[in-house]
């Protein structure tokens, strides 16, 4: 007989763990190897019962103290730990279903309560995208979305069923939704409880089925809506139209429209939150002497008195003229514009001289030779690079 294993290693978890911590452990196993979730695997059978022996010890205070002290010894006597089905009924009612039988897999995900298939259910949500240019994405703009979704079928109404007639309630699960099934397990004869094979878990069996959506109740149709995209929104964000997705079951509400913005790059401006980003270029001469520049913006041009001496790279800032806030368009982010001093690629003979003469009066030696450290056109080819 293999030897076992140490309990606390069974669960994964440290000597010093809760009850929460076990607890949590044990949920982790026993959903990963019930036999309901592994039929025939005899693997899986052995590590559930392995799982089950732990935490029966350890989850029980007196249990796990002998336990601690003596180890597997404690219960040499009666060859092993006692547990029943009722030590793990909260837990098997979260995973499982309740204490009326394991029930069904899925009821984990729902806490193990049940939801009446006939209840009120909203409809899905409905996801789609939209470009828009980057001035519209600044200042908002209306929009048109076209996309086919599922709505509810002229012919019948949405019940699926044939005009004249109308669904009856199913008689296997006598409109629950769930059938009971038995099961043999290692505790015996368990009662599972599973989605109703003959009404797919609504409740409801449509004899007479409509041909103009075979059952369904819905059809795919393309409808066309007016978007308002507010001013300020960025690429990724979406717009949500409450009631616009798919209708709902029951007399449930419909679902919403989630619009997800795209913003189309822009040839000048680039963005960051709300501040905006752009680059000028100015002549050396304009660098050097100043200038009044005219600055392209979001809101057309301005004008704006360059300083004297101005180095390539400089930037400065237009406040107000970037893009709107989300949630308060009266504010505004600013405008960044960056200085760049293009440097002449042709020149005529006299430009040069003009040049060169400029370059004596500045202490320059632009022919290379003599004591100055470095020429004028290699000081202009460095700034500018």
């Amino acid at each position: 007989m293999a030897e076992k294993r140490d309990y606390y290693e069974v669960l994964g978890v440290e000597k010093t763990a809760t009850d929460q911590e076990l607890k949590r452990a044990y949920r982790q196993l026993a959903k990963k190897y019930h036999p309901d979730v592994n039929p025939g695997n005899k693997e899986a059978e052995e590590k559930f019962k392995e799982a089950s022996e732990a935490y029966a010890v350890l989850s029980d205070k007196e249990k796990r103290a002998k336990y601690d002290q003596f180890g597997h010894a404690a219960f040499d006597q009666t060859g092993g730990p006692s547990y029943n089905y009722s030590d793990f009924s909260d837990i098997f009612g979260d995973l499982f279903g309740g204490m009326g039988g394991f029930g069904g897999f899925s009821d984990f995900f729902t806490g193990g309560r049940r939801r009446d298939p006939n209840a009120p259910t909203q409809g899905q949500d409905v996801q789609t995208r939209l470009n828009i240019s980057f001035k519209e994405a600044a200042f908002g703009c209306k929009k048109h979305v076209d996309l086919w979704v599922y709505d509810n079928c002229p012919t019948c109404g949405g019940s699926g069923a044939k005009p004249g007639t109308k669904p009856e309630t199913c008689s296997v699960c006598r409109g629950s939704g769930r059938q009971r099934v038995e099961q043999q397990t290692m505790f015996g004869t368990m009662i599972n409880e599973r989605v109703c094979s003959n009404c797919g878990g609504t409740g409801k069996f449509i004899k007479d089925k409509c041909t103009g959506c075979s059952g369904t109740g819905r059809i795919k149709v393309r409808k066309t809506y007016e978007v308002s995209i507010p001013a300020g929104i960025d690429e990724g964000q979406s717009v949500r139209m409450s009631g616009k997705g798919e209708p709902g079951s029951n007399g449930g509400p419909n679902g919403d429209l989630y619009i997800t913005v795209m913003v189309q790059p822009d040839s000048v401006f680039s963005r960051e939150g709300y501040d905006i980003y752009c680059s000028v270029p100015v002549s050396f001469a304009q660098a050097a002497l100043g200038d009044e520049l005219t600055i392209t913006t979001l809101d057309g041009q301005v004008k704006y008195n360059l300083d004297a001496g101005t180095q390539p790279g400089t930037r400065f800032r237009l406040r107000g003229k970037g893009i709107p806030y989300l949630r308060n368009p009266s504010q505004r982010g600013d405008l960044y514009v960056t200085v760049k001093v293009d440097v002449p690629k042709k020149m005529n003979e006299e430009q040069k001289q003009k040049l060169r003469e400029f370059a004596y009066s500045m202490g320059e030696n632009p022919s290379g030779s003599g004591p100055a450290k470095s020429s004028f056109f290699k000081k202009m080819k460095d700034a500018f690079d």
